[in-house]
């Protein structure tokens, strides 16, 4: 076969056989990583035959994009039915009970029309033999106008496990953000971000990074506050039985988080008070109170939810015998199938520890839902807003769970750009977009719902994704890949409609280079960009004007990724690279040193300019005045939200994520200092707070202080 008929192929089924970089220059996509994504895809493109079979493959509705059992619409558009008959007669099932009778309408083109319809939901429709829903969305998502209509807002952003609180046994977890989002709320914020609350790998504690989950659809068990929902007494009699108290109070006390040994004390605590559980709940009373909502939580959970709970417990079991035996991949060959009989057999052998894992999953929600009942009522108007990370693991609980829905065997990441010469690999796989079409977008709504469960927001991680990504065939470099396209349009309808079915808000991190227009299409689906100070400058390096700054985007002065405003000012990451051995050599290091000087006086200029700072440029080990400055400049900005993440509401100086290191730093496990419940009552807090509090709807301006 020719490279032509490869590409041909290629385009039909999404992928970009060309990709332009930042500079405009145009790159030709390996045709020997397009065969292999093509292959990745469902595709394989190896002989003539194949090519041929892959392109009838494709003429196929669903792989065409054209869906069978849900379509998308807006309301108060028609929808384009393909293979519809225009006068043909439907009946449409809404949600609520009630029906309707039409026509199908002829379009200008011949075509035949749904007319539009007056309600959002998802809502069937029969037309002769076909029956199919439709999802009916608003014309944009639930936004921060809903919440506090002609207000300008704040929130602040928080790394759970940083969180510190007595008893929380060495990682923070969601009673530390119930105490947080209290204090925050009783001081005027109206949301609280967090880190994603995905689910990792109970069984290898080691993995432990947010951003890289087991599955999306449910949590991460060490974020539990069981006190929240069991009450406080069955927790202390649970440390005591256990013989957990001398552990857990040395793990509390620790700078940084020991992942593992944490994991292990957490999860004996927890089964101590399964333990207690089944006697006093399960046997006892159980058809009432607790035991209740646990069965009826199993029973909302499904398949899924029991999926999940069995390979948390095959993989415990798999890496005890061998943990090289990872991935769910390296299993034997009776283990990969979730539905097989083995699996069955082992579940049925194993039944308790199964029924374990659920109540993990149940305690981790319930104490969810606590927090986001204790933000609201401390007077939050979002509440809790959680992370949703681009992809999944795999090697973890979705992938096995649901293997036709993902690109088992590709990651995804980013090409090569100003930053990244050799581009990213972020070791995660994602939908593919030929499945997600095919199930009718099932998996796409389920994430969505999992994500939006007793939160108020939700921020999405690389939003982009939901247009293109850039996909990489397993063991190869991050330069070897291709964009895969995503059907756009139906994805950011469904994000709009979940979005007011939870009235809840929604972010979508567009940071770095973006295809033209992204942004504003982005603003036009009531989806909050984000725009970060550090990244708000020209090309001569003047920092951008807060007056210029988007009202529909979040303001805010860093992010987990990157070094907090005081260890910028202070050059602190410079140091903490450069002893890690990231510049070539002193040169380079002094380099990046006078950069980041001029840097400094460009920002402080900028804060005079903007009349939130005043009086001459701070040396870079004084960073007090800095931060404070940079709140007041995030508070002026029209953004209808600013965010101020912790790290800065406190003027810490390391960020929690250094990206491009493993274990060469302490990613993911630094702990603040004090309790999230007294961390706002630190004198450098109140300033920065009452910035932000001020900017409200009567458009003042918060003043540099005299002594700024």
């Amino acid at each position: 076969m020719s490279d032509e008929e490869l590409r041909e192929l290629a385009e039909k089924a999404g992928l970009a056989p060309h990709w332009q970089d930042q500079k405009g220059l145009a790159h030709q996509v390996a045709p020997e990583t397009l065969r292999r994504l093509l292959g990745i895809l469902g595709l394989p493109c190896d002989s003539i035959g194949e090519l041929r079979d892959s392109f009838a493959r494709l003429d196929a509705p669903a792989a065409h994009g054209v869906p069978t059992s849900l379509f998308t619409a807006r309301l108060g558009e028609p929808l384009c039915l393909p293979g519809g008959r225009s006068g043909a007669r439907a009946k449409i099932s809404f949600e609520d009970g009630s029906q309707r009778e039409l026509s199908l309408a002829e379009g200008s083109a011949g075509q035949a029309l749904l007319p539009a319809l007056d309600r959002p939901g998802y809502h069937r429709v029969e037309c002769g033999s076909r029956e199919f829903t439709v999802a009916a969305a608003p014309s944009r998502a639930f936004a921060i106008e809903d919440v506090a209509p002609g207000e300008r807002i704040f929130g602040l952003a928080a790394q759970v496990y940083s969180l510190r609180r007595t008893g929380d046994g060495g990682t923070g977890d969601l009673g530390g953000a119930a105490a947080l989002a209290v204090a925050a709320g009783r001081r005027g914020a109206d949301a609280l971000t967090l880190s994603p609350l995905h689910a990792l790998f109970t069984a290898d504690p080691t993995r432990f990074s947010p951003y890289s989950p087991s599955s999306r659809l449910f949590y991460n068990p060490l974020h539990a506050e069981p006190a929240m929902v069991l009450g406080g007494e069955r927790v202390r009699q649970a440390v005591a039985e256990a013989g957990l108290h001398d552990e857990l109070a040395r793990l509390e006390a620790l700078e940084l988080i020991d992942w593992p040994q944490a994991a292990n004390a957490k999860m004996a605590l927890f089964r101590a008070l399964f333990d207690d559980f089944e006697r006093r709940d399960l046997q006892a009373s159980p058809e009432d109170g607790l035991a209740a909502d646990l069965r009826r939580f199993r029973t909302e959970g499904g398949d899924l939810l029991t999926q999940h709970a069995r390979f948390e417990v095959l993989h415990a079991a798999r890496l005890r015998q061998d943990r090289a035996a990872w991935s769910w991949r390296s299993w034997p060959t009776e283990w990969r199938d979730p539905a097989s009989p083995a699996v069955a057999a082992f579940a049925a052998a194993h039944a308790r520890e199964v029924e374990f894992h659920i109540f993990l999953q149940w305690l981790t929600e319930c104490s969810l839902a606590a927090a986001q009942r204790a933000a609201i009522g401390a007077g939050m108007r979002i509440g809790l807003l959680c992370d949703l990370a681009i992809g999944m693991d795999g090697g973890g609980s979705h992938a096995w769970t649901r293997q036709k829905d993902v690109l088992v065997g590709a990651s995804v990441g980013a090409p090569p750009d100003y930053y990244n010469a050799d581009g990213q690999n972020w070791g995660l796989t994602t939908f593919s977009p030929h499945a997600l079409i095919a199930d009718g977008f099932a998996p796409f709504i389920a994430t969505l719902r999992a994500a939006l469960r007793h939160v108020g927001g939700l921020r999405i991680d690389h939003v982009m994704g939901q247009m293109r990504l850039w996909l990489i065939p397993e063991g190869a470099k991050a330069t070897e890949g291709a964009y895969i396209s995503y059907p756009v349009d139906d994805l950011f309808r469904l994000i709009a409609l979940e979005s007011l079915r939870h009235r809840a808000i929604v972010i979508g991190e567009d940071l770095g280079t973006l295809p033209h227009g992204f942004r504003e299409r982005l603003d036009q689906e009531g989806i909050a960009g984000m725009q970060v100070l550090r990244f708000e400058r020209d090309q001569q390096g003047f920092f951008r004007a807060p007056d210029s700054w988007r009202p529909g985007a979040v303001a805010m002065t860093s992010t987990h990724d990157l070094a907090p405003t005081a260890g910028w000012w202070a050059g602190h990451d410079i140091e903490i690279r450069a002893a890690l051995g990231g510049f070539a050599d002193e040169e380079e290091i002094a380099a990046e040193r006078l950069q980041r000087s001029e840097g400094r006086n460009f920002l402080w200029g900028a804060l005079r300019h903007a009349e939130v700072a005043s009086g001459e440029e701070p040396a870079p080990a004084t960073t007090d005045p800095v931060v404070d400055a940079a709140a007041r400049y995030a508070a002026v900005t029209p953004c209808r939200l600013a965010i101020l993440p912790l790290e800065d509401v406190l003027g810490v100086l390391d960020q929690p994520n250094l990206p491009g290191t493993v274990d060469e730093h302490p990613n993911w496990r630094r702990r603040l200092p004090g309790e999230a419940a007294r961390l706002l009552d630190a004198p450098c807090v109140r300033p920065r707070l009452d910035a932000l509090r001020q900017r409200g709807s009567n458009g003042e301006r918060p003043q540099a202080d005299s002594g700024v």
